[in-house]
């Protein structure tokens, strides 16, 4: 076995030993204040920062709420577009679909520039059906990546934090298992679309690029 895997393995242990003794935990121990706070259970609404919310899919009669929280953006990981619901024109609707069991870094940092860029003009609200999954995944990577948080104290608060089922956490773990956050955050910095020279939104702006000259 490669030494490289046994980190990645023992964390990967952790991760879901905390599932299994997640409720027990909480009847201990209070919600850590670093931990995204609760705001409105219907939605599975939570604040993370001063600057970004999560929750599962909106209504119409959220809408009242955002405003309140003078939500400037709203981040939508479904396929289907969040019109039917949303047409306030104070509020962006950005739409970056993705499947956790096929995620990879470029929508990763496609999701993080999305959110620092959609922060400066507001508030952010980034949401999936349940928020618990796709939001919950790019909610971790926002606090390794940006905020700088360890691999481990992200996975607690996904899979310990409430946010919905245990068993949707399985494919964002194993992609955070195996995430280099450094290469990431270089990446995001650099702004670069991969943190692969091969990936192939790296290809195609390399073709672009040389295509120009």
């Amino acid at each position: 076995m490669s030494l490289r895997l046994i980190p990645a393995m023992c964390l990967s242990l952790v991760a879901f030993l905390n599932l299994t003794f997640a409720h027990a935990d909480d009847a201990v121990a209070p919600r850590p204040a670093e931990w995204a706070q609760s705001v409105e259970v219907q939605y599975n609404l939570f604040q993370m920062s001063p600057t970004l919310y999560r929750s599962a899919l909106p209504d119409r009669g959220a809408v009242p709420l955002l405003e309140k929280l003078k939500v400037a953006t709203v981040i939508n990981f479904l396929p289907e577009s969040d019109s039917s619901w949303l047409a306030t024109p104070g509020i962006d609707q950005v739409q970056l679909p993705y499947r956790t069991n096929h995620v990879d870094d470029a929508d990763v940092l496609k999701a993080l520039r999305t959110i620092q860029a959609a922060e400066a003009k507001g508030p952010v609200l980034m949401h999936c059906k349940h928020g618990s999954d796709r939001t919950g995944l790019m909610a971790a990577m926002y606090r390794v990546v940006v905020q700088g948080w360890s691999k481990e104290d992200a996975l607690n608060e996904m899979t310990q934090g409430g946010f919905g089922d245990s068993t949707h956490f399985k494919d964002g773990i194993r992609y955070m298992m195996q995430a280099d956050a450094e290469k990431l955050r270089t990446a995001l910095a650099n702004g670069e679309c991969s943190t692969s020279p091969f990936a192939a939104c790296s290809m195609k702006s390399w073709f672009k690029s040389a295509h120009v000259e």
